[in-house]
C-alpha cells in the first residue's frame, strides 16, 4: 500500500490521505474546489468543478495514473439543479474515455463546497 501526497493539490483537511494505491489501483479521497494553497475557489459551479478536476489530475499524476485510467468516479453535488453544468465540465475532461459514474445530491459538503468528486483509477 502506498500513500499518495502531492503539494499540487490541497492537503487533506482531516485524518486521511489524498489517496492510496493498492496493487495497481488508485483510490482518491474526495476532492473539493480548494486550491493547492487551501483557498476555496469562488465562483459558480463550473469554476468549482474545474478546480476539482485540477486537484484530481494532480493526485492522479502523483499516483502514476491519469484521467484516462479512471475506471469509476463518484460525484457529490449540493444541488441537483447544477447537474447539467457539472456534466458539461465533466465532459470536457472525459471526452473519449467515459468511466463508470455515480452522482448523488448531498445536504452539505466540506467547507460548503458545491461539488466533490472521488475516483478509482488504474495505475500505469
Amino acid at each position: 500500500m502506498k500513500i499518495v501526497q502531492t503539494h499540487e493539490a490541497p492537503a487533506a483537511i482531516g485524518p486521511y490521505s489524498q489517496g492510496i494505491v493498492v496493487n495497481n489501483l488508485f483510490y482518491s479521497s474526495g476532492q473539493i474546489p480548494l486550491t493547492a494553497a487551501g483557498m476555496m475557489v469562488e465562483g459558480d459551479i463550473k469554476a468549482q468543478t474545474h478546480q476539482v478536476f485540477a486537484n484530481l489530475k494532480a493526485v492522479l499524476k502523483e499516483a502514476g495514473a491519469s484521467l484516462e485510467t479512471v475506471i469509476k468516479a463518484t460525484v457529490f453535488i449540493k444541488n441537483m439543479d447544477d447537474f447539467a453544468d457539472i456534466n458539461e465540465v465533466y465532459g470536457e475532461y472525459f471526452l473519449h474515455h467515459k468511466p463508470a459514474r455515480s452522482c448523488v445530491e448531498v445536504a452539505r459538503l466540506p467547507k460548503d463546497a458545491l461539488v466533490e468528486i472521488e475516483v478509482i483509477a488504474l495505475v500505469k
